[in-house]
């Protein structure tokens, strides 16, 4: 039911072929959206209500006549809706119950609140004035990619902040500086003719350290590491000078 959206992003792998090919007009620059404590802001009650239109849309029979259940909608929203709001904790020897939003750390809570940025995402695209429309919009979970109008990014931002009648989901953005952004773990860079190439994006504190091959973890644990470097380097680096 999640990622089915044209906006969608599945990993930096997929950004940087779909980056492959744009051209960033000359009054257009690279912005980024995101959304402040998503999982504890996702209304829980909206997500019961989009994943129950869906089901009833087609993809509660799909999955019934491909693994052999014989579900019903409303007993899967009676049990999302159980898992959601079953929320106690500890803390200082009282248990306590979260009154709002996904449980962090909760495997069903990236789900509800991908369900939710979906939802929210596809109004706030439609809806947009012309003036402050996204050229681009690529989101992983709560973070946003776009290509606006430079003069856009304050207009888009209000906009987005209003589309949520909840109130509970708001946004603050970043743009781009000296024609670079990070997004996801890459580092965008716009080149002099509008196109772009990627960098493997590390914050200030990266310290170059990883795994000592002389600690006693497995060999393919050591080996796994090299491999992920070698495979960051061949699929989101674009220029051979660069990787």
């Amino acid at each position: 039911m999640v990622g089915n959206s044209a906006h969608h992003v599945v990993n930096s792998k997929q950004l940087a072929e779909e980056l492959e090919n744009i051209v960033i007009d000359e009054d257009d620059i690279l912005n980024s959206h995101d959304v402040v404590s998503l999982f504890t802001c996702t209304p829980i009650h909206k997500v019961l209500g989009i994943v129950k239109e869906r089901l009833e849309n087609g993809f509660m029979k799909v999955y019934n006549k491909m693994y052999g259940y014989k579900l019903a909608v409303d007993g899967v929203v009676e049990l999302l809706d159980f898992i959601l709001s079953t929320t106690y904790f500890a803390f200082r020897g009282k248990i306590y119950r979260q009154l709002f939003g996904a449980a962090m750390g909760s495997p069903v809570s990236p789900l509800a609140a991908n369900i939710f940025m979906e939802h929210l995402e596809e109004a706030a695209i439609a809806t947009a004035p012309m003036n402050c429309k996204p050229k681009l919009w690529k989101r992983y979970v709560d973070d946003i990619l776009e290509v606006v109008n430079k003069d856009a990014v304050l207009p888009l931002t209000n906009h987005l902040n209003e589309i949520d009648d909840t109130n509970s989901i708001k946004f603050t953005f970043e743009e781009e500086k000296d024609g670079k952004i990070p997004f996801l773990d890459t580092l965008i860079v716009k080149r002099e003719d509008g196109t772009v190439k990627l960098l493997v994006y590390r914050k200030a504190t990266h310290t170059d350290q990883y795994l000592n091959f002389a600690s006693h973890h497995p060999l393919h644990q050591k080996l796994g590491v090299i491999r992920t470097l070698m495979d960051r380097k061949d699929k989101i680096i674009t220029e051979d000078k660069d990787k």
